[in-house]
This record gives C-alpha cells, structure tokens and sequence, in this order.
C-alpha cells in the first residue's frame, strides 16, 4: 500500500532527516521568510495546523515567531514525530503543541484552525482525486477565510525538460559526488511513489479542494508553493 510504503520510507530516515536538510538551509529560509510575512495577519492566539510536520522545521520556525500560537501537529512516522516533540520539549514551546501520529482525516472534523501548512506532502499522493481530498481534509478543519500555505513538487509538461530539472534535484538531495546509478534508483523511487504534476493542474486541485484564491508565492528548483485561502 502506497501510505504504509511512504511511511516506512520516513521511519527510516528519520535519525538523518534534519542532517540531510541542513546543506538546503537556505531553501528553508526563504520558505520559512515568506510563510512569516504570510501568516502575520493571523491572530494573535491562533490555532495552527502542521500536516506531514516530519521533524518539524517550519513547525519550530512558526513557534518562535508567534510566541501565542497553538499547534496541531500530525505527522504518520513514528519515528519522525519522535523527533518533532523531541525538538519542541529542547525549545520550550511542547505545551503548545498537540501531537497526533497518523494523518489529517483522523482530526475532529471541525473548523478549528485559523491557519495550515502542508510542506511537501501532496506529491506522495498519486492519485489526483485522493489529493483532491486530502485539500478538502484541510479545508474542512480551518475556519471560514483560513489560510494554507503549501509546497510540493512541480514540473512543466516537458518531458525533456522535466528529465533535466528531476537530475538535478536529485543530485541536490545527494549532495556530494552522486554516480549515474544513484540518479537512476533516485529516479525509480520518484517515478514510483512521487506524482509531479504541473503548477496549473496542482493550483486547479488546492482550488477545488475548496481554496480561492490559490496565489503562487514560492520557487526554487522543482519545489513550487502556494498561498490560499478557504472559501466561506
């Protein structure tokens, strides 16, 4: 089954994840700059929602900025989430923070969030309908006029072009020297279990979900991020 085959991928990587993402600081930093700029017109004490949180980089970044927040944190890998509170216990911000293994649709379905974040999560669902409702799940949960802010993985439909970008974003995540074989296993893996649609079949999926208007924000190699807001 595709979840329990992503989640298995993240239990293992999970002793390594924040090493393996600090040599890409600087993606993380203007991701983190913008969301800031984003967010700020929520309220003061809002209730936020952290969806695929991993070990929690923009859940840390959002704590310090808004010292008021609240947070709802799901995240399926054990070993990730591990982390995740581990990290919010060392920086004191764990009583705000309720923790939840598993995924959003095991929330209360309720319009309880002022805000959402769901950074690189929809592209493990390949099924367009099932991410469709993934969205929808998220939606459900915010407040009339909330806010999400996302990224995932995007291509333009150019299938030379996609090859091109797909490379060096492999070799990015390497790092170091990365031999043609690891490209082609790196390849296998995002050609199984990664969906890369373009930025317009992406926006159209947030928007009907029940998001408008869906504005992208956010571009650096294949990741692409969007800013949108639940309809009323």
């Amino acid at each position: 089954m595709q979840r329990e085959r992503i989640r298995n991928l993240f239990e293992q990587q999970a002793a390594n994840y924040d090493i393996q993402w600090q040599r890409l600081a600087l993606f993380n930093d203007a991701l983190h700059l913008l969301m800031q700029s984003l967010l700020a017109g929520l309220p003061q004490e809002a209730n936020f929602l952290c969806v695929g949180a991993g070990t929690g980089a923009e859940l840390r970044f959002l704590a310090r900025q808004f010292p008021d927040w609240r947070f709802s944190v799901v995240e399926p890998a054990e070993s990730m989430i591990e982390i995740c509170r581990q990290h919010a216990n060392a920086e004191g911000f764990a009583a705000r923070c309720e923790f939840h293994q598993g995924y959003v649709e095991s929330l209360p379905d309720k319009e309880r969030f002022h805000g959402a974040s769901a950074f690189l999560v929809s592209q493990f669902i390949l099924e367009r309908a099932e991410r469709a409702d993934f969205f929808a799940d998220i939606a459900r949960r915010l407040r009339p006029a909330g806010k999400l802010v996302s990224t995932d993985l995007c291509a333009e439909e150019n299938s030379t072009a996609q090859d091109q970008l797909l490379d060096l974003w492999i070799r990015v995540m390497r790092g170091g020297e990365t031999s043609i074989e690891d490209v082609q296993r790196m390849r296998e893996v995002y050609d199984r279990d990664v969906a890369v649609l373009t930025p317009q079949v992406l926006q159209a999926i947030i928007q009907s979900a029940g998001f408008e208007p869906v504005v992208p924000f956010y571009q650096v190699g294949m990741i692409r991020g969007w800013f949108s807001t639940r309809t009323e």
